[in-house]
Order: C-alpha cells, then structure tokens, then sequence
C-alpha cells in the first residue's frame, strides 16, 4: 500500500496534463460510477462522499483563494460528486462557495447543503433568523435550496419550525438538523423521536464510533438521512497514522489511502448518506471520491480496520 502522497503522484502521472498541473487532476481520475445512497424520505440518491467546507476550505475562502476552490468545485463536479455542505458560521465558506458555483453555472449540479442558527443563550429571534435564511438564499442563487439544517440544535423549537415552512412552501427539498457536541445527543435523539426530521448531521469516524450505539440505529429506524461530519476527526487521525502505511490487506476493498480508509470505514454503515470531508486542495478531492467507488468493508472488516487504528 502507499501513503496519500504518494498515491496521489501517481494519480498525477497518470495523464500528462495532471502531472504538469495537479489542479487537472480530476482529468486522470480512475472510471467508474460513485456509489450511492437513498434519502430514505424521498428516494432521491446521493454519492456516499461529498465535499464540507468548515476548517481548510472556510479559511481558503476567507482567503479569497477562489481559483483553487473553483477547481475543487471542478474537481467534484467532474468525478460524480454532488453534495456541498456549508453553514454561515463557516466564515466566508457558503457566500464564496456560491459566487464561485453560480459564475461557474455549477449551481444546479450541486445538492446545496447549508444550516441555520442565530441562537443565543440558546434562544433565536425568527427575524435574525428568517434573515440568514434568505441571505444563503442569495449565495447560491437557487430558487429551491437543497437542505437547510438547524446547526448545533440551536432553538429547534423555532428554528426548526422556520423550516419546517419553508419545506411545506417548497423553497427547500429537505430540512434536518446537526451537532458535533456530545453534550447535546440527548436532545438530538429526543427531536429525531419528535420532529419530522429529513436529515441529520453528525460527527461519526473511525475512532469517535458513539453514534453506533443510538443515533446511528434511529436514523434507521426512522428513515432520516444521515450526513457524517468529521470523518477524520479533524486532524486526529491524520496525527495517528503519521509515518505509519495503509495496511496491505485494506486492498480487499480497494483502499488506496488513508483517507480512503477513514472514508470507507465511515460510510460502509448502512445508516449514513453521506460523508463530508472538508478539503480546499482538489487533489484531495480525487482521493477522498475514491472511497465512494469499489466495494465497501464488510463488517469483519469494518472491525479489523478499528482494530487497526487503535493499535497505533
């Protein structure tokens, strides 16, 4: 097996434009169509691995480095990819994102995913509200935004609720709501159990496996998407297997990387969507799409990979 890196180079040299040029790299990326999931809700399906846009991808919009992020829209666009999530909490990532989709006449390719949350001390006005509402409507510039979801379960009560409106005025397809915070689970399963909920957006890895327990087997059971956030733990797992090589045996599956490892483990759970690693290099891009296409583990190996990573 080899490392990232080195899997990209050789990805690079697999056409002479992409070794001149790695932002062409998607021009040389490997055939074959990505695998896909059903929004349990309407049917509708969505490749396993998208693109998120908090940590590298917010600070390159704030930035302003848009021919780069233009080329990782491309680069998705071009290798099957669709799912864009985004949030006005993510600096200049949802408004630069969608100058750079709507120039670019991409806007109608991507299934836009943004959030809502103008709580504080854990109240929302529906004014403040309403407001960010339309000003996402105005970054992307589509009369029907994909999914809005309230971010970090912020005043679901009233914040929910404006989507929920706007879900039944047809302005949005689909509305959910997320958390990273495990303090806040409890009330994520509670409203999963009491709300009409399309999606959910939740932090699942390798090595962060609670979801498994609870949220995960509701979702399921519910019929709610589920968009997994984090897939790499930030940086953790990137910390972790610092100087370490991908497995031989993960070539059962195809793995080529370690992001590809991370990735497949993550969305080899039959409960979740989609995965949204957030990148601003495109050639991150093409490795992290790679783990939506070939077969994906088993659960013999879904336990021998998490073996693998907490022996490290």
């Amino acid at each position: 097996m080899i490392s990232r890196r080195n899997y990209l180079k050789l990805s690079l040299a697999a056409g002479a434009a992409a070794a001149l040029d790695p932002a062409l790299l998607w021009a040389a990326s490997p055939s074959g169509p990505l695998i896909t999931r059903a929004i349990p809700k309407s049917g509708e399906r969505l490749p396993v691995v998208g693109l998120g846009s908090s940590a590298t991808f917010s600070r390159a919009a704030g930035d302003d480095q848009r021919q780069r992020l233009h080329e990782v829209f491309a680069a998705l666009l071009e290798n099957g990819g669709t799912v864009f999530d985004t949030a006005p909490a993510y600096g200049a990532s949802e408004e630069v994102a969608g100058r750079i989709v709507r120039d670019a006449g991409m806007a109608d390719k991507v299934f836009w995913a943004t959030k809502l949350n103008v709580a504080q001390d854990g109240k929302a006005d529906a004014g403040k509200a309403r407001a960010q509402i339309e000003a996402s409507f105005r970054h992307i510039g589509k009369p029907v935004i994909d999914l809005i979801q309230v971010h970090n379960m912020g005043d679901v009560p009233v914040q929910f609720g404006l989507l929920k409106a706007l879900r039944d005025q047809k302005r949005i397809r689909y509305a959910g709501l997320t958390t990273t915070f495990p303090r806040q689970y409890d009330m994520l399963e509670q409203a999963m159990r009491s709300e009409p909920l399309d999606f959910i957006g939740v932090d699942y890895a390798i090595d962060n496996r609670v979801m498994e327990e609870r949220i995960l087997p509701l979702a399921a059971d519910r019929g709610i998407a589920v968009l997994a956030y984090a897939p790499f733990g930030r940086t953790r797992l990137w910390e972790k297997v610092k100087g370490h090589d991908v497995p031989p045996w993960a070539a059962e599956v195809g793995i080529r990387s370690w992001a590809q490892f991370f990735l497949k483990f993550v969305v080899s759970h039959p409960a979740v969507t989609c995965a949204t690693p957030a990148t601003s290099r495109p050639v991150n891009v093409i490795d992290n799409l790679g783990a939506a296409r070939g077969a994906l583990p088993d659960q013999a190996l879904r336990e021998r990979m998490a073996r693998h990573i907490e022996s490290l």
